[in-house]
């Protein structure tokens, strides 16, 4: 039941979008093909290079006319990636484009529209039909270019979405983003013909509008009018001209516009006969084929329904409101009149269209069910368009967001306790595709209902969208379907991003025993921005998007959550612990470095690893929603403006200069690292910087103390030139390298250079998945790194160079002495 259903709804769809991507990954007409028939550019837009970064989703727009012809789609990326590579790489991770039909896709609620990535990425199409869901995925190409024509694609509304990893964590907050960021740029133009009664690919296709109009009230058993609510309105349309007459083979297109819900829609073809007219031959044997479609023009592979008109009429049920297309095939004339009679005859026929009406407030089988069109009220200091609905009727006095569903109901006491249908309307506004629809049950007593969605025209137990019967049966294989509760006495569930337009929401009460409950049951109709407002572990956010014309909402989740709807626990609750425990007692390391320090009585460097200690471990504390001393902003700041001091100061401290030039180094470091901590303090790059800024501090340091030991050496031309002063320059180069070979404790520089050396590695290893135990690492090596650089430093050393000690002194010394006594 359910495949049929949903069969002309979505196998066109599907269909289209295999057309599509066979023009992706494949040969596609060029727009310029277009020149020299009659079109015009509706629309063209440009979007300029963008760069996704790593977890981040790019939404756009593309409106769709009755009267387009084509749209022409340049996409262009950084992503370059082959078919090996797509199938090593995770779905978190990679670069992924979907297209879906009339709202929003959504590739993280479910992994089904995953599946075939690879295969159809090289080019293979089959598993396409296994996805029941209106949303295709794909691995985004480097360079495309793709045309879909109204033979292809609905005129409707395409959304495309750019997603840089998708998944559970996706929307997960994370203390890092790294990975690879990816670049695009769009290039978007609609075409549309110029005259209406011409369309196709070229706009040289006839399409005949049919003329309608009312032909009175109709009776279902065919008895003239019925009085009370069961009268209908039947409007008839046919074609223009009396009589349509075809040769074998030929195809001519038809549209018609449905405003407003009708029970169906036939087509017949009346009057059926040859022309001209021969003794032999039958026109019962021939096929009068119609193919019809909703929104697009249909072919021999691309419609929603089909039928022998001159077998019997085609009923279309509960047809959508909009327009839709028809075409009228004629095959087997040659069958039955003979070859070469029937290169010059003709099948001719009268088409006529009947569309039942039901009157207002009525709906379902003879009219016999209630109808109600919701009115729309705006929530209060809300998002953009959320809302909730709410009947106009005297029977429900409510200022509240639901309503009593039993004095609304349809009364089928006169039939015997059949199964009774109540129907809902409601407006789903332009640009309001990136919210969620939600219907919510709540009864007293067991809930005896069963909910069917559908979007343009009625829902039936044939044609729905989206169902609801009990627990065990309704529409949850859906990506866009969401049950959250499913109770005896409550029913709760999401359409997630809904379509725009017309929806209707129909209830089939089951009156298993044909009497009256008692019970009450209250209604909710709303629409919501995020669903179950992040399953109140995130913040809902929403933005628009490329075009500006269409407003979406999606969760940002906390450290331990994701999902669409921050319902998927990521962390548990036990690892949330450990990692919090680890990122704050790492920081523990930085007693290593500020011990020694002390035990130097260099206090300056005790205070900056000390309070880099700390700092990070508040900071962290803080980052993991442990607790937070200050605001994030300033503790991410302390953080890392400290963290950068106190790898600067390592450097310096290595040096034996003055404290009045170490004091102006550092003074100038503070100025810079804390430039550094305010401005993208999180990048990369900012570690090879501030390494960059000791080394250099320490180089000056060094050149400082250099100078002054050897100032009295001089370096004229004219004392290199001089042999004697040539050997001083070798003894000082020599002198120069036994201090600075005893200037340290080589051991403690190789231990140090060893930890930093994990420190870059664990740096490097860092992802937003494992965070936490390399960063954790990243601490205690970083600060041991320190810790054993400062070891290195001898205090005490002698130098080489100073002067020998002068004999004449010590003598003249003792002589003054021995005159003393």
């Amino acid at each position: 039941m359910a495949e049929n259903s949903i069969l002309c709804s979505v196998s066109s769809l599907i269909l289209s979008l295999c057309t599509l991507f066979s023009c992706l990954f494949g040969h596609c007409d060029s727009v310029e093909q277009l020149g020299g028939y009659d079109t015009y550019t509706i629309s063209s837009f440009k979007y300029p290079e963008t760069q996704i970064r790593p977890f981040e989703m790019r939404y756009i727009r593309v409106d769709l006319p009755p009267w387009f012809s084509s749209i022409s789609i340049a996409l262009k990326s950084s992503v370059n990636l082959d078919i090996k590579s797509i199938e090593k790489i995770p779905k978190s991770l990679l670069p992924i484009i979907c297209f879906r039909d009339g709202s929003l896709p959504l590739p993280d609620v479910s992994n089904t529209s995953l599946k075939a990535l690879v295969a159809l990425s090289s080019g293979s199409f089959e598993e396409i039909q296994v996805l029941q869901n209106t949303e295709q995925c794909y691995p985004v190409p480097r360079n495309t270019t793709m045309k879909l024509t109204n033979e292809q694609i609905s005129a409707r509304v395409l959304y495309f979405g750019l997603f840089n990893g998708v998944g559970p964590t996706r929307t997960q907050s994370k203390m890092i983003v790294r990975g690879p960021s990816y670049s695009f740029a769009a290039d978007i133009s609609v075409e549309g013909c110029t005259t209406s009664t011409m369309q196709g690919q070229y706009c040289n296709q006839t399409v005949e509008l049919l003329s309608c109009g009312r032909s009175g009230s109709y009776n279902s058993s065919g008895n003239g009018s019925v009085s009370g609510f069961f009268n209908q309105s039947m409007v008839s349309c046919r074609n223009n001209f009396e009589t349509s007459c075809h040769v074998d083979g030929e195809m001519k297109i038809y549209s018609l516009d449905i405003l407003q819900i009708a029970e169906f829609l036939t087509i017949s073809a009346q009057n059926v006969r040859l022309k001209p007219m021969y003794r032999t031959g039958n026109s019962s044997g021939i096929d009068l084929m119609c193919l019809a479609r909703y929104g697009a023009m249909p072919s021999a592979t691309l419609h929603d329904y089909s039928g022998n008109l001159n077998n019997s009429p085609l009923v279309i049920h509960s047809p959508k409101v909009g327009r839709w297309y028809i075409s009228i095939l004629a095959r087997n004339l040659s069958k039955e009149i003979g070859g070469a009679q029937s290169n010059v005859s003709k099948v001719c026929y009268s088409l006529e269209l009947q569309e039942l009406e039901c009157p207002l407030g009525k709906a379902g089988p003879n009219c016999s069910s209630e109808r109600y069109m919701l009115l729309t009220v705006l929530r209060k200091d809300s998002a953009p368009f959320e809302s909730y609905y709410l009947p106009d009727v005297e029977k429900v006095m409510s200022d509240a967001a639901n309503f009593l569903l039993e004095p609304l109901l349809s009364n089928y006491s006169y039939r015997g306790g059949l199964d009774t249908w109540t129907y809902f309307l409601l407006d789903v506004p332009h640009g309001a595709a990136g919210g969620n629809l939600r219907v919510r049950l709540t009864s007293d007593r067991k809930i005896n209902y069963e909910i069917y969605a559908r979007n343009g025209g009625l829902a039936s137990l044939d044609n729905w969208d989206y169902y609801y019967v009990n627990k065990t049966s309704s529409s949850r294989g859906s990506n866009f379907f969401v049950l959250y509760n499913s109770s005896e006495e409550k029913v709760d569930f999401y359409i997630l991003y809904v379509r725009e337009g017309i929806w209707n929401i129909a209830l089939r009460h089951l009156n298993s025993t044909g009497g009256t409950s008692d019970g009450q049951t209250t209604m909710s109709i709303s629409l919501e921005r995020c669903p179950k407002r992040c399953s109140y572990h995130g913040d809902c956010k929403f933005a628009l998007d490329a075009s500006g014309l269409t407003s979406y909402s999606f969760c940002a989740c906390d450290r331990n959550h994701g999902g669409f709807d921050c319902s998927i626990e990521i962390v548990s609750r036990q690892g949330h612990m450990w990692q919090s425990i680890a990122l704050i007692a790492s920081n523990g390391a930085a007693v290593l470095p500020a011990f020694w320090a002390l035990r130097q009585k260099a206090f300056a460097e005790w205070v900056i690893y000390t309070a880099s200690g700390i700092s990070s471990g508040l900071y962290h504390a803080c980052d993991v929603g442990t607790w937070c001393a200050l605001s994030f902003g300033v503790l991410q700041f302390m953080d890392f403006w400290l963290s950068f001091m106190a790898v600067v100061s390592t450097f310096v401290y290595l040096t034996t200069i003055d404290e009045v030039f170490k004091r102006t180094i550092h003074t100038v470091v503070a100025i810079l690292t804390a430039l550094m901590a305010i401005t993208k303090a999180t990048r990369s790059s900012n570690i090879i910087l501030v390494m960059a800024i000791g080394a250099l501090g320490l180089l000056v340091g060094w050149l400082i103390e250099f100078s002054i030991k050897y100032r009295s050496l001089s370096f004229s031309m004219g004392l290199c030139l001089n042999r004697f002063e040539g050997w001083r320059i070798r003894e000082w180069l020599q002198n120069l390298v036994k201090t600075v070979l005893k200037r340290f404790r080589w051991y403690f520089v190789l231990a140090g250079f060893t930890a930093l050396a994990m420190a870059a590695i664990s740096w490097k290893l860092e992802t937003s998945q494992n965070y936490w135990i390399w960063h954790s690492v990243w601490h205690v090596t970083i600060y041991s790194s320190s810790f054993f650089f400062l070891c290195s430093k001898v205090m005490s050393i002698n130098s080489g160079n100073e002067r020998p000690t002068d004999g004449n002194y010590q003598l003249t010394r003792q002589n003054s002495l021995s005159r003393g006594a």
